[in-house]
């Protein structure tokens, strides 16, 4: 009797055991793990391996952990009976139940949550042991479940997405204390992880806003116009705006007139000018920043499906959609954005809806417009006047300014969850 007691308990500590090995190695830091696998810790190799054979941990962890278990139910079950009869089921059934729980399975699992990182690291070695000597039944296992799900037509789904698991990370502190530089860290991450989901055509500076050169122009026209611009590649148009025949980098221009070859005709400006790369508005900005370091270039002029000129899109363009504005010497673009003592924001209509999003933390949708006037546009289903105010997603829209049929500027604030469907209230 007593040997039989001596062994339940030590089923239940290789229960315990199992149990906590399989959440630490579970819940243990990723980033943890590689950093110290790095600094030559092997313990973490191990761990990081076992995290690559997932399903055989797994399944080894539960092989284990149910063997234990039952063997200790059994000879629980048998000494009961033979102390007490037939009730000996029952009392032994509440008693490994009871023991089960507290010491095999919350007390280890509680332990291993709150030490993921230092209790994985101490279990690598013996679960690597016992994947090994498990891994003939584990996979026999996994083929009767994979056979079975088949059978079925079901299937392993796939597991968590990569960039689904690091967003959720991002959220996960979101409302964490934040010091010094934290918030626009955060701001990046998520700038990095939607260049997958936005478009050329969010980001571009729109053809109204494009400065362009007419080659057929005089010479001494086009020279003033490089000259006063900010810019240090400006598109070339022969006629028609939509006839683009170039784009000519001031650098180049400087260079000749430098040399004394300063152009004579239109001929010869073209000459100085590097051929327009066309690119899709459906191009995701992923895609676009991979052709830039592809092509070494850093200018592209965006067109829609029909081939039409919309706008143009930089290099620049892109990495502020990661680090935010970037401002030099000779950017002279209004500040679209004014917060008000009163807790609203003045904004310009072409500001983007993304930029507001990450800037304040709304979550306007970016859907079906690319900038806030474009979405109270949308959401309005008219051209408001000034002074007309909707409510919306959350939000109260002022109209402050109209140039003919644009909206230039408009008031903003938050009305928390009163009704939001797009109602006029003045």
């Amino acid at each position: 009797m007593t040997i039989t007691i001596i062994v339940i308990f030590f089923l239940l500590m290789l229960s315990a055991f199992f149990s906590g090995s399989e959440t630490a190695l579970t819940a243990a830091s990723r980033s943890v793990m590689h950093h110290k696998e790095q600094d030559g810790d092997q313990r973490a190799g191990i761990v990081n391996r076992l995290r690559e054979r997932q399903e055989r941990v797994i399944g080894a962890i539960l092989l284990g952990n149910n063997l234990v278990n039952i063997l200790a139910s059994a000879l629980a079950t048998s000494l009961m009976i033979t102390l007490f009869g037939e009730n000996g089921v029952v009392y032994a059934t509440a008693a490994m139940t009871a023991l089960v729980l507290i010491f095999s399975e919350i007390m280890p699992k509680t332990y291993a949550l709150q030490n993921a990182d230092s209790l994985a690291l101490r279990v690598a070695a013996p679960m690597r042991i016992l994947v090994v000597i498990f891994a003939p039944i584990t996979e026999t296992i996994q083929v009767i479940v994979r056979a079975t799900f088949r059978l079925f037509g079901g299937g392993a789904g796939p597991g968590m997405d990569s960039e689904r698991e690091l967003r959720g990370a991002i959220e996960l502190h979101a409302d964490d204390v934040v010091v010094g530089d934290h918030h626009a860290e955060r701001a990046m991450l998520h700038g990095i992880l939607d260049l997958e989901d936005v478009g050329v055509w969010e980001i571009m500076v729109h053809r109204r806003k494009v400065q362009m050169i007419d080659v057929t122009k005089p010479v001494d026209e086009i020279l003033e116009t490089v000259m006063g611009s900010p810019h240090t590649r400006i598109p070339i148009y022969e006629k028609d705006p939509d006839n683009i025949v170039g784009v000519l980098h001031a650098r180049e221009l400087l260079k000749a007139v430098v040399r004394g070859a300063r152009p004579q005709n239109a001929q010869e400006v073209l000459e100085l000018a590097s051929p327009p790369w066309f690119i899709p508005d459906s191009t995701t900005l992923a895609d676009q920043l991979k052709a830039f370091k592809e092509r070494h270039e850093h200018f592209a002029i965006v067109v829609d499906e029909y081939g039409v000129f919309e706008g143009v899109v930089s290099l620049e363009d892109i990495l502020e959609e990661i680090v935010g504005d970037i401002a030099d010497e000779t950017d002279v673009e209004v500040v679209g954005v004014q917060p008000q003592a009163d807790g609203s924001v003045i904004v310009r209509g072409d500001v983007t809806i993304r930029d507001l999003n990450r800037r304040f933390g709304w979550r306007l949708p970016d859907e079906e417009a690319a900038t806030i006037a474009g979405l109270l546009l949308y959401e309005a289903r008219r051209i408001p006047d000034v002074g007309q105010q909707f409510r919306f997603h959350g939000m109260e829209f002022e109209v402050l300014r109209r140039v003919r049929n644009q909206v230039t500027r408009i008031k903003m604030r938050q009305v928390g969850d009163q009704p939001v469907d797009g109602t006029v209230t003045a």
